[in-house]
């Protein structure tokens, strides 16, 4: 959630909900996204913790439908903009 993520970088009880959650759902064998991702801090506390997918304003802006299909094009030529997660 992302009241936990957005101080669980420099919180330690933040950071103790958002372990122990993703602890959990990885021993009940399913995936983990971490939503509200704004800052690299963030982003690195999530890597240590071996969550698997996160999203948020790193790595891109609310966007339209039109706008979406314009950035799909424009990261397959090479030419876009925003960030992978491991890249």
């Amino acid at each position: 959630d992302q009241s936990f993520v957005r101080d669980a970088a420099t919180d330690a009880d933040d950071a103790t909900i958002v372990a122990t959650i993703i602890d959990m759902a990885h021993s009940m064998n399913m995936k983990v996204v971490a939503e509200g991702v704004e800052s690299e801090d963030q982003l690195a506390f999530l890597r240590t913790l071996d969550c698997d997918y996160v999203q948020g304003m790193l790595f891109g802006q609310p966007m339209t439908a039109d706008e979406y299909a314009a950035l799909l094009l424009d990261q397959r030529e090479g030419t876009g903009s925003y960030r992978t997660l491991f890249g």
